[in-house]
């Protein structure tokens, strides 16, 4: 199996994993209570996010250099921006041709595709109580968002709106891999700062001519976009930077299946939207498959 981890196990990283994974599981609510264009939202979410990630980047140079961490600029830098891009683009599309729930789901299985090109790049060989943890938490996370499945009158536009949300899938892998590699020779502070920024450019100009709003009707309509901000962005996929250093991609990328656990429960306290006996059996099927994946990292 993966050679990376030490022989204790990194509690405190998996932890702050799991934190973060709950952090980016409120996304979609946050962006459900925002009034611009999906797109823009996103786009928001970095742009208000940047300053602070840049800010503390500034401020933890000097421990960087000391640290022997790199602090000028490299492709990998370019490369998780254009790839967490995607992915945003891509799944906020998906919404347009398919329901949230097969857009949320079908995003959601990155891990088969780090999992296939950790095998086929690395020939690494998985220990067979991750396989079955990671299926289990598959099976789960189809239990969690399947009720909510289904109910396109247009067969071509659902089918176009589930390739859109599994490609989504892909970009996720990419960025979580890159992230993982350059996380060994940059900080936290900034890789996401370098990220980010290079996330909202790539955005912008899908942001600006997508239909409906780009900036905010009203003063209050800020308060969502700066949840995003802080609770998505630097809460959620910071910590989840920190986690991959310590962390195999394989384990990281099943865990982060919390999200959609998270999202529901959100919705369902938030919003009063109900979870029923099939969701809640898959969501512990999830929590138990995670836990089988880590015993088998």
């Amino acid at each position: 199996m993966d050679t990376t981890l030490e022989k204790n196990f990194p509690v405190l990283a998996f932890a702050s994993l799991l934190i973060g994974g709950m952090a980016i599981g409120f996304a979609g609510i946050f962006m459900r209570l925002s009034d611009v264009n999906p797109l823009a939202s996103a786009f928001w979410r970095m742009a208000l996010a940047a300053p602070c990630l840049w800010a503390w980047a500034f401020a933890v140079r000097a421990q960087d250099e000391a640290a022997g961490k790199r602090t000028g600029f490299a492709k990998a830098l370019v490369l998780a921006g254009i790839y967490f891009a995607g992915d945003m683009a891509l799944w906020h599309l998906s919404l347009h041709y398919t329901t949230v729930a097969n857009a949320t789901l079908l995003s959601n299985f990155a891990p088969i595709f780090i999992a296939l090109w950790m095998w086929i790049a690395y020939r690494v060989r998985f220990a067979r109580i991750f396989i079955v943890g990671m299926l289990i938490a598959l099976v789960g996370a189809i239990m969690l968002v399947g009720p909510n499945a289904g109910g396109q009158s247009n067969g071509d536009s659902k089918l176009m709106g589930d390739f859109l949300g599994l490609s989504s899938a892909i970009f996720y892998a990419a960025y979580q891999l890159v992230v993982k590699d350059a996380r060994n020779q940059y900080s936290t502070a900034r890789l996401m700062a370098w990220s980010t920024t290079v996330t909202g450019l790539a955005l912008l100009p899908f942001a600006l001519t997508a239909p409906g709003a780009f900036w905010p009707a009203e003063a209050t309509g800020w308060l969502p976009l700066l949840a995003l901000a802080l609770v998505a962005q630097i809460g959620g996929q910071t910590v989840i930077a920190y986690a991959a250093a310590h962390l195999p991609a394989n384990l990281t990328s099943v865990s982060l299946l919390i999200q959609p656990l998270t999202a529901a429960v959100a919705a369902w306290i938030i919003f009063q939207e109900a979870i029923g006996p099939v969701q809640m059996a898959g969501g512990a099927l999830l929590l138990w498959g995670i836990y089988l994946s880590k015993r088998g990292s």
